[in-house]
């Protein structure tokens, strides 16, 4: 996570389910192997926290 965003509280509840379930998906394909690509569920990660930081800038 971003340093702007230290706490899991920083995020909804709907975003906080999603982050969790692609985590748990990361771990998943991780068990499958080294060579699996998990960049697509990263990029999923990475746009939830930028809507966050975007709500959390706005005054």
């Amino acid at each position: 996570m971003s340093d702007d965003l230290s706490f899991f509280s920083d995020f909804t509840i709907g975003e906080q389910a999603r982050i969790t379930a692609l985590v748990a998906r990361m771990g998943k394909r991780g068990l499958a192997g080294e060579g699996v690509d998990i960049s697509d569920l990263k990029r999923k990660v990475e746009r939830i926290e930028n809507q966050a930081r975007n709500r959390k800038q706005k005054p």
